[in-house]
Parts: structure tokens; sequence; C-alpha cells
């Protein structure tokens, strides 16, 4: 699901929500049969369960036909419990203890566990892994997880990856209710494991009782238990010799390119590929802030595919293929548009006559309207101005979608047609599968996009949020790490061009750039939820996957001639 505003997280506050764990019933595992689904048999929890006791895990098998190939795997739910050290006196831990009075401090007591370790938070994961692999360096594990801040695995989970998902139309619009589970034809886990991660307050990860949650609500905070999870779902299941990946959506790919440089410092745990869908790692590129010209810079190629693909372009544009567009447009906006930007209030009156005559070609939106916004339209007035005419608004998420105006005429932002075509099938999907097939129960409601607010971004003098600088790190200090960036045509919370302008201010040796790649999609946000664009976004993968795992080795100590 797509990023949240950065406006909104900064300017408002919510109040902490309550959480309440119920113990989640847990199952042994069982041998996988040829059948749909063998579930494993269940154990009622011990009454008498601490907090702070590991859950037990449900374990069931199953079996998929991928290509004509079978595969039997294992589907594992349940939690990891994040804790953090305390020793002779000290609270230590990877993420940010600094939670007022629910945070380890000096001399805490570590509930008599005898590692001397304070249980914090239970992470919900869902894991897939291939059955009958005796060698762990054979077989990759790719750790996924959506964005917000705020929201659950839920939509790489239920709609592009898992061998499970929800049936949507060859398009990604909601079919009528009720709605069906189907299995994935595009699923990676004949490629490799799957691990969906839920932070903490998404899903069904909450704190520990009496743990402040706001503690894992920033972008440190995140980075750090997100990472620490990651550390203990590998040790705890012996993959520390298997090819790892991480792989974020929106602002999950903030949140990936934090932890490439997050787990080499604090774990030296070395990636294999890093995979950013939908990409944000600089926020400057994204917000529509007084004075900072970057968002309608980055904004503006997008403006153009979209109304080029609702038919709202001259005819020569509109007789070009979207790439072309794509292409017309990042000329002028990287250009002639930027250079207009800048110049503010000292562009002449014949200037931004021309430069408004440019985007009204591009934008579908009347000159005269442009020059009356300055040459600055923010991506708001955009979905409900474009149709203006017909009554309707545009997906953010997707720009395909559109819906009916609740205010036709006026400037508001009704809602988002493409988040309501994807939001019920999935979130319907996913409470059966997680109970009927993953066999996993709990009362808990599973928070699809939790209230994470207020977010903690960091000092205000430092600047936007940006995790570029923390990729270019890990980038450069590990020859081997490969960085894979999608991007979709129709995308108007993250556009194309702006993950592009972004990765290009990387200022990457040209050694460490050849190991990053873009693909580009004829979707949006959630690019999957196209059926022609998840095949592609399969195959897409396959071949960064082989890239990744097939390198010779960078002989960075060979004595070079003189």
């Amino acid at each position: 699901m797509a990023i949240r505003s950065f406006r909104a997280l900064l300017r408002l506050a919510a109040l902490a929500p309550v959480f309440a764990f119920t113990p989640a019933v847990s199952a042994i595992a069982a041998a996988p049969e040829a059948s749909k689904e063998t579930a494993a048999s269940k154990a009622d929890p011990k009454p008498d369960a601490k907090a702070d006791d590991e859950p037990k895990l449900s374990v069931t098998a199953h079996t998929l036909v991928v290509n004509g190939r079978i595969l039997n795997y294992y589907a594992t739910a349940g939690y990891i419990v994040l804790k953090s050290e305390t020793v002779k006196g000290d609270a230590k831990g990877g993420f940010d203890d600094d939670a007022g009075d629910s945070a380890a401090k000096p001399g805490d007591k570590a509930d008599g566990n005898s590692d001397g370790l304070k249980p914090k938070a239970r992470v919900f994961f869902i894991a897939y892994t291939l059955d009958g692999v005796t060698d762990p360096a054979s077989r990759p594990v790719t750790f996924a997880f959506n964005g917000g801040p705020g929201s659950a695995s839920i939509w790489l989970h239920m709609a592009a990856m898992a061998p499970r998902r929800a049936n949507l139309t060859d398009e990604g619009e909601a079919p009528p209710p009720p709605y069906a589970l189907v299995d994935n034809e595009s699923t990676w886990l004949d490629r490799t494991d799957l691990v969906f991660i839920d932070p903490v307050s998404t899903g069904y990860s909450r704190p520990m009782p009496k743990e402040d949650a706001k503690q894992f609500h920033g972008l440190k905070e995140d980075i750090a238990s997100v990472g620490d999870f990651i550390r203990l779902y590998t040790s705890h299941n012996a993959r520390w010799l298997s090819p790892k990946l991480v792989l974020g959506e929106s602002y999950g790919t903030t949140r990936a390119a934090g932890l490439s440089d997050y787990l080499q410092n604090r774990y030296g745990l070395y990636l294999n590929g890093i995979i950013l869908v939908s990409s944000v790692l600089e926020f400057q590129t994204l917000e529509f802030t007084p004075q900072n010209n970057d968002p309608y810079i980055g904004f503006l190629p997008t403006y153009a595919t979209a109304a080029w693909y609702h038919r709202k372009l001259p005819a020569d544009l509109q007789a070009l293929s979207v790439e072309d567009v794509a292409a017309a447009a990042r000329e002028f906006a990287g250009k002639d548009y930027a250079l207009a930007l800048m110049h503010g209030d000292g562009l002449s009156a014949t200037e931004t006559q021309r430069i408004a005559a440019q985007m009204s070609r591009f934008t579908g939106l009347p000159a005269a309207y442009l020059v009356q916004r300055k040459l600055r339209v923010p991506d708001g007035l955009f979905f409900s101005h474009l149709l203006w005419d017909e009554g309707r608004v545009m997906g953010r998420y997707d720009a395909r979608f559109t819906g009916v105006r609740y205010e036709p005429g006026t400037d508001d932002f009704d809602y988002d047609p493409s988040d309501e075509a994807v939001a019920g099938p999935l979130t319907a999907a996913f409470n059966d599968y997680i109970r009927r097939e993953l066999k996993f129960e709990s009362d808990l409601p599973y928070e699809t996009i939790a209230n994470v607010e207020p977010w903690n971004f960091g000092n205000a003098g430092d600047g936007f949020p940006n995790t570029a600088e923390d990729l270019r790190k890990a980038m450069t200090r590990n020859p081997y790490l490969k960085v894979w960036v999608t991007c979709s045509y129709y995308d108007l919370a993250t556009p194309y061009f702006a993950a592009e302008r972004a990765v290009a201010a990387m200022n990457l040796d040209p050694s460490v750039r050849a190991n990053l790649r873009f693909t580009y999609y004829k979707s949006g946000h959630m690019l999957y939820i196209h059926n022609p664009s998840r095949v592609k976004f399969k195959a897409d993968f396959e071949a960064f996957l082989h890239d990744a795992l097939n390198q010779t080795p960078v002989h960075t100590a060979a004595r070079t001639a003189p």
C-alpha cells in the first residue's frame, strides 16, 4: 500500500492506541501431502504462559503446482519476540529504547529471563519455506514488507508473491463480493523462500504490555526493529548461509534502504539484493511544501502518462506510446520546467506563458489555470481537476482508476478509487486465509493500516527524511549488493521520475552503479494487481535473482600494474 503523506504525519498527533494480546492457537508441523492444504494439528497455548515466553508457531503443510513443478512447502504463521539486552545494569538493544517509562533502564530486571533480555514487542510474520531443502546456501530467502508507515504486509502478501492471492480482475479491479482466494501462478516461492513481516503496531504485531508503541514509531526506530526481526529470524531458522534479499514497497523502500546499512553495521549481515517497489528514498522529491520545487518536477511526467491514459493530451502526444510520452515529459520537466521554477517570480510573463502552454500539453490542464497556479499544481489538485468535466476523481495509487466525485466542481480530493478497488478483496481474503488455511487464530483486529502517528522522522533541522545515503554507503562497502528499483507509469504516490532523480542524486561510483537496475510497468503503485504487470514482475525478479546469485569475486586486494 502507498506511502502516507509526510505532511500529515508531521502535522497530526494521535492518542496512543491501547493494545491487548490474544494468544495465538499454535500448531505442530505436518508432513506435506499432495492436497491443496494439510492442516497441522492444533495445540492450545498454556493458560499460565508468561508474556515473555516465545509464542508457539502455527505450521501447516501445503502443495502448489507452478509451471508444471510440484512445490511442497510449509507456511509458518506467528510471532518473534523482540527483546532489549540488559547487561551489567545497562539497557542495550538494536531498536530505540527512548520511550519514557516503558523502556528498559539501567538496573531493570529482564523479567526473569536467564539470557538477560527484556521482551519489548511481538512481531507477526508469515513465512513460506520449500520442503526438502537440506543446504541453506542453496535456497534464497526474501524478507518482504509494505510501507505506510503503518501498513501491514498484506498487499504484497495477498496480491503479489505468495502461493495464494486474492482474486481480482486482470486490470486489478475488485470483483463483486463475496471475494475469493486463488492459487498464485506468479508466486516467487519456486525461486525463494518468503517471509512477510508486519512491523510493530501493524497486522497482529503489538508492543508487549506496558511497553510504549512510540519506541517503534519512527524512521530509525522502525529500521532497527525490523532489522532485529530479520536477525532473529535468520538465527532461529539457521539461514545465515542462505542468500538473503529484502523487498520493500513504498515507505517500505525507505525502510529497506535504511536496513541495507543497518544490517551490515549492526550485525555484519550482508544482503545479496535490495528490491525497491514504488520507491521513495528522499522525501524532498514528494512533499509539496513551500519553496520546494522538487515534487512539481518529479510528478509532472506521471501527470503526463496519467493524462495520456485518460486521453486528455493533444493528438500528436496521444498517438505516442506511454513510454514515449514519459520520455518527452521527462525531457521537459528536467530542463525547461525545472529552470522556470528556479526563476520563481523572476520569470518573465512571456516565458511564463510559454512554459504554461507546454505544461498544458503534458497535463491536459488549461494553460490559464497553470498560469494562475504559478506553474505549480500539487498532486491533490491534479487528481480532482483532470476529469473535472466528467465529475470524476482519479486514483492516487493508480491513475488508471476513477470514481464518482462526492463534491463535483470542487478542488477536494474526495477519496482514492484505486484504494477502494483492492482494500475489500485483500482484507477479506487474508482474514479467511489466516484462519481456514494457515490455522492461526487471534481476536486482535488485523491492522492493515495502523495509526502510528505521530511518526518520528527525526530532527527537523536535518531536512527531509532520506535513506538514499544509507543505501549508497551499503552499496559502496558491499560490492555484491544488487539493487532493483521498480517504477510504474500510473503511480501518483511515488512517481517514476522522482525515483529516478533520487537515485541519480546518490552519485554512485560507476562500478557501484552497475549493480543497480530499473524496470517499468504499465500499472500503478501496487504494480502487481495488474495481471500482465504481475507476470512481468516475476520474470524481472528471476533475472535479478540470477544476477545477484551468480557473481565473480571482486579482487579488492589485487595488486595493480605499475
